[in-house]
């Protein structure tokens, strides 16, 4: 139960900044863990009908922990992709990048130094 609770409180603990940049991009710099309990408040952080063409999601503050993370990011793929924008996620581990597959055709996913760092999903209990 202590457990539960303090993820709970946590879950408010995720916010990002933002800037546009020289390129016109609006970035997203995200912070604080993505999980079960952030989930929801991730996906609030975003503007898609207000932001540019192409945005930028950095998660180099940030960890995405869980299954409910990945399925936020596909959600949020599908939302800017619907409207013709596109994704660019940077700063992901190569365990979250695999676990990406529903996206991957919706987003840019910059591999350049990103993290090692594993995802706890059913793909690793085997």
């Amino acid at each position: 139960a202590s457990a539960l609770m303090f993820a709970w409180q946590h879950a408010k603990h995720i916010y990002a900044d933002t800037c546009l940049n020289a390129e016109g991009s609006k970035e997203y710099k995200i912070h604080g863990p993505i999980f079960f309990g952030s989930a929801a408040n991730f996906l609030e952080l975003f503007n898609a009908p207000e932001d540019p063409k192409d945005v930028i999601v950095d998660f180099a503050d940030s960890r995405v922990t869980d299954h409910s993370a990945i399925e936020a990011i596909e959600t949020l793929a599908e939302r800017y992709a619907s409207i013709g924008k596109t994704l660019h996620l940077r700063h992901l581990s190569p365990d979250c990048r695999k676990l990406l597959d529903k996206a991957g055709s919706l987003v840019e996913i910059n591999v350049k130094e990103d993290p090692s760092y594993k995802v706890a999903t059913d793909i690793l209990a085997g």
